[in-house]
């Protein structure tokens, strides 16, 4: 997957893809070793389509691959948003009880070593490489994707690093997801709302059920959302999963300055998270039920879960920028409907004197969704066009056509990328108002980019998905 989630894939019909009858393909004998940026250069042009679900060709490499065990424990983490969040939980909480984790995440932001954690750190090039290594060598003639190259990779990594526990980012739905190869011991579904729905159905049952395909019989299944689809719940059922549900098998109560876990007769009074947007303490809670859920094999630590709770960190989750003398520069990856709605609360939660949004989404995302919980709360758009960046990204004119009369037309200004937005909204801005600048993984890496070169210090990291 690219640093906008995009999924690049292959098709099977190219026939043979041995590196002698394919000049794209690399060789993985030693003297041949590549650097990282080449192996992921060759992985994203070998392939000609964008996206091609299915666990066929990944299982059958991980088998010729000796399908090591990659852990004592697995936890998979799924859903349509909090996904990234609830592995940043579980990683901190995991780490604080000194356990060796090792953490899956997709996509990446900055650099691709973010998607491969061992032991709370970003694996360095060398590691990667020797597992895409390995990897072209068992492939033989199977078309891998950059996003199953990927999955196996840190498959790989983890299976070399004697770990404990391994949590699990799933990349796209669940069921088809390269991640899904492994059987988790736990499986976690945050949310479910509309997005991909060319590939995973056009309402929240059938996503639901998509989703619902990291579940496994006789394990248990946390269901994180209040409000789960019916299509979620059935096909946990029909699979045989053991369901835990957020508001009636464990429940989260705010107050004050801290809030209280609760499920059966274990209760737990936890400090708030620093991600600290009110969707977090759900990420949080739905962790926590996992652990519990793992607790007859993974010893279970209440002091280790309030220090995770506490110490959970993941990047432009409504990460705050600061700058002496300059407005605060909001970062956030949402880039869908539930999302939107969510960070719409955030700002309503804590209002400035005027919010200035830099806005940029690509061409498969619901903009007019996107943009309509959030028009109340934007003073003044910044449209910056993404189609420089990827094949998939709207110009400013084309994302300002496909979303109508939803804006106001003396509100929006149109610039060629994210960076002119970004420098336009700053010399724009008084100190006390706010740039919230979203929509994408490519605005979200383009404006910390952005800030930090321009003399900005990350505040903190405050956020919502």
């Amino acid at each position: 997957m690219t640093n906008d989630g995009r999924i690049l894939t292959s098709a099977e019909s190219r026939g043979d893809h041995r590196s002698g009858d394919n000049p794209l393909l690399l060789s993985s004998a030693p003297d041949m070793k590549r650097s990282l940026d080449e192996w992921l250069d060759y992985q994203q042009r070998v392939h000609p389509r964008d996206i091609e679900l299915g666990l066929g060709r990944v299982s059958a490499v991980w088998q010729r691959m000796g399908a090591p065990a990659i852990a004592q424990s697995v936890i998979t983490v799924g859903g349509t948003n909090g996904k990234g969040s609830t592995v940043a939980f579980l990683e901190a909480m995991l780490i604080a009880a000194d356990h060796r984790v090792g953490a899956f995440l997709s996509p990446h932001l900055l650099r691709y070593n973010e998607r491969v954690r061992v032991f709370g750190r970003d694996v360095d090039d060398d590691a990667l490489i020797d597992a895409f290594e390995r990897i072209e060598a068992a492939r033989g003639d199977i078309a891998l994707t950059y996003f199953e190259f990927g999955t196996l990779a840190a498959l790989w990594i983890f299976a070399q690093s004697e770990l404990d526990v391994a949590v699990l980012e799933v990349g796209l739905g669940g069921r088809l997801d390269a991640v899904n190869i492994v059987d988790a011991d736990v499986a976690i579904v945050t949310t479910v709302d509309l997005d991909h729905q060319d590939w995973l159905g056009n309402d929240v049952d059938s996503i639901g059920r998509e989703k619902a395909g990291i579940f496994r019989a006789n394990r248990p299944a946390i269901v994180g959302s209040l409000e789960p689809p019916r299509g979620l719940l059935d096909e946990a059922q029909r699979i045989g999963a053991n369901v835990v549900r957020a508001g009636i098998d464990f429940e989260a109560l705010v107050s004050n300055r801290r809030w209280i876990w609760t499920s059966g007769e274990t209760t737990l009074e936890l400090p708030l998270p620093t991600l600290a947007a009110p969707a977090q303490i759900n990420n949080a809670s739905s962790a926590i039920a996992a652990l519990h859920a793992l607790s007859p094999r993974i010893a279970w630590n209440p002091d280790a879960i309030a220090a995770g709770v506490e110490r959970a960190q993941l990047a432009a989750r409504l990460q705050r920028f600061s700058k002496a003398g300059a407005p605060d520069l909001i970062v956030d990856v949402g880039h869908n409907p539930q999302a939107a709605r969510v960070l719409a609360h955030w700002l309503r939660a804590n209002p400035a004197p005027r919010t200035i949004a830099v806005f940029g989404a690509l061409s498969d995302k619901d903009v007019a969704g996107i943009v309509a919980p959030l028009a109340g709360s934007i003073d003044r758009w910044m449209i910056g066009g993404l189609d420089e960046e990827t094949p998939r990204g709207l110009s400013a004119n084309a994302l300002v056509a496909r979303v109508g009369d939803a804006f106001e037309p003396s509100s929006v200004e149109r610039h060629r990328s994210i960076v002119q937005a970004l420098a336009a909204a700053a010399e724009t801005a008084r100190e006390d108002e706010t740039i919230l600048a979203f929509g994408s993984f490519f605005v979200a890496a383009a404006a910390v980019t952005w800030a930090r070169s321009n003399g900005y210090g990350a505040a903190s990291a405050s956020g919502q998905v």
